[in-house]
């Protein structure tokens, strides 16, 4: 039998070191344990400047399938209708994970929406929306159905960052598995049916600097996480 080589041993040995260090580096520590407990319901304010809840619309429900993709991924999901005095609607949903990490990932409109039956009219661009806490990255696209035209923004947040490309997201990820921790995430999302996406775009930025300006600073925290201020 011959005998292993020294070469062979190093690199039996690296990757037996690399797999325990890879164990140990595992995140096990869940923030959201650490912190006050997330209720949505009570966290998003249900009247505030101008809107209050429209009970008469619901926003869009997701088939069987997708529910049961939700329910594995999200501890909470908040889902109403907002109008105003000129009665403009919009419809906002929330889902909050308290795991976020790669078999938790948040589940945006561009898989969603077409997952219910709609057309993605325009991929998703990045844009900035200023709230009263600073500059929000936010990612906008126009999903359709049929005579339906549903113009969307969204924000997807990883513990206390937002974060809406998929590296930003990964990177966040990673620097919080450094420190064994887990992440928690939520997905904020806010559409109205118009065909004049522009106009419903300015509408929705509207809505939510309103309601991020009712909540106490740290609702906001909990759905904007920590921003560069405005200036």
């Amino acid at each position: 039998m011959k005998l292993i080589s020294f070469k062979h041993f190093v690199i039996g040995v690296c990757m037996f070191a690399a797999a325990g260090m890879a164990l140990a580096l595992k995140p096990t520590t869940k923030i959201a344990d650490a912190g006050p407990a997330v209720d949505l319901e009570v966290l998003i304010p249900k009247t505030f400047g101008d809107w209050k809840i429209d009970a008469t619309i619901v926003p869009l429900i997701a088939n069987p399938e997708q529910e049961a993709l939700i329910n594995k991924i999200y501890n909470q999901t908040l889902t109403r209708t907002y109008v105003n005095s000129r009665n403009e609607r919009i419809m906002l949903s929330i889902a909050y994970g308290g795991d976020q990490s790669d078999n938790m990932a948040v589940h945006k409109p561009e898989v969603c929406y077409p997952a219910q039956g709609f057309q993605i009219l325009r991929s998703p661009t990045v844009s900035t929306f200023t709230s009263v806490d600073g500059s929000i990255p936010v990612k906008r696209l126009v999903a359709t159905q049929g005579q339906r035209i549903e113009p969307i923004t969204y924000w997807t947040t990883v513990g206390d960052t937002v974060a809406i490309s998929g590296t930003k997201w990964k990177l966040q990820q990673l620097k919080y598995g450094l420190t064994g921790k887990i992440p928690d995430g939520l997905l904020f999302r806010i559409s109205s049916i118009q065909a004049d996406d522009a106009k419903a775009y300015q509408t929705q930025d509207a809505f939510a600097r309103d309601m991020l300006k009712a909540m106490s600073p740290e609702g906001r925290q909990r759905i904007i996480g920590n921003l560069t201020p405005a200036t």
